[in-house]
C-alpha cells in the first residue's frame, strides 16, 4: 500500500509517517500544502492519500478540495480525510459522489491505533469509513428537525448510524447481538421511511444516508 500524507502540521505530519511506516507502510510522500499535496499524486501514483480537511492558504476546505481533485487525476484513489471537527457540509460534500473508497475521520481517532489502522486498511479496500462521532452528531442535529427521521425507532437509528459507518448487514449483526435477517429487516424499514430506494451495496447506503442527512439534497 503507497501512501501519501497531506496535512501542515509538521508534527501530526511526521508523526503519522513513523507511525504508518512502523507498520511497515509504504509511506512515499508527505505534504504540508495542497499544492504539494497534487504534485506528490501526480508523481508517486499512491493508493491511499491522507488528507487534513483545513489547508493552507485559508484553512478552510482546501484539503477537501484538494481530495476531490487528486481522485479526479488519479481514478480509484482511495482517500481517508481526517477533520479536528464535526463539519457537516464537508462530510457531506466528500461524499457526494460516491463513498467507494472514502473515510472521513476526527483526528483524535489517530490516538486509538488500532481502529485508525482498521479504517485505513478498509478504504484502502475500496470499502467507506465515517468516524461514529461524525454519525452520531449528524443524527442528532438532524434529528430534531426532521419529521421523518424522528419516526425512527431507537433500534432503527442504531442501525443507520451503523450503516453510515460503512458496516455490512453481517457486522451491524454482529455489533448489536441480532440475527442477519433482523437487520435486514430493519434497514427495509429505513429506507421506507426515509423514502430511500433499498440497497445492499456499502458505498450507495453511505451516499443515500448522508444524502439524507444533509436535508435530502441529490
Amino acid at each position: 500500500m503507497r501512501i501519501v500524507i497531506a496535512e501542515d502540521d509538521p508534527l501530526l505530519r511526521e508523526g503519522l509517517a513513523l507511525l504508518l511506516r512502523a507498520e511497515d507502510l509504504d509511506v512515499v510522500a508527505t505534504a504540508g500544502t495542497p499544492g504539494e499535496f497534487l504534485v506528490a499524486v501526480d508523481d508517486h501514483a499512491p493508493d491511499v492519500a491522507i488528507v487534513d480537511v483545513r489547508m493552507p492558504p485559508t484553512h478552510t476546505d482546501e484539503g477537501i478540495v484538494a481530495a476531490v481533485e487528486a481522485r479526479r487525476r488519479r481514478p480509484g484513489l482511495a482517500v481517508l480525510v481526517l477533520s479536528a471537527y464535526v463539519e457537516q457540509a464537508f462530510a457531506t460534500d466528500l461524499f457526494s459522489v460516491g463513498a467507494a473508497g472514502l473515510g472521513y475521520l476526527l483526528k483524535e481517532r489517530v490516538g486509538r491505533v488500532e481502529e485508525f489502522l482498521a479504517a485505513l486498511h478498509r478504504v484502502a479496500d475500496g470499502g467507506s469509513v465515517i468516524d461514529p462521532e461524525v454519525v452520531a452528531q449528524l443524527l442528532a442535529r438532524n434529528r430534531r428537525t426532521d419529521t421523518a427521521l424522528s419516526e425512527l425507532s431507537p433500534r432503527e437509528r442504531e442501525v443507520l448510524g451503523l450503516m453510515a459507518e460503512g458496516l455490512g448487514n453481517s457486522a451491524i449483526a454482529e455489533r448489536l447481538f441480532v440475527t442477519d435477517g433482523a437487520v435486514h429487516k430493519h434497514i427495509r424499514s429505513i429506507f421506507s421511511k426515509l423514502q430511500l430506494p433499498p440497497d445492499d451495496q456499502a458505498d450507495r447506503r453511505v451516499t443515500a444516508v448522508l444524502r439524507y442527512l444533509n436535508g435530502g439534497r441529490r
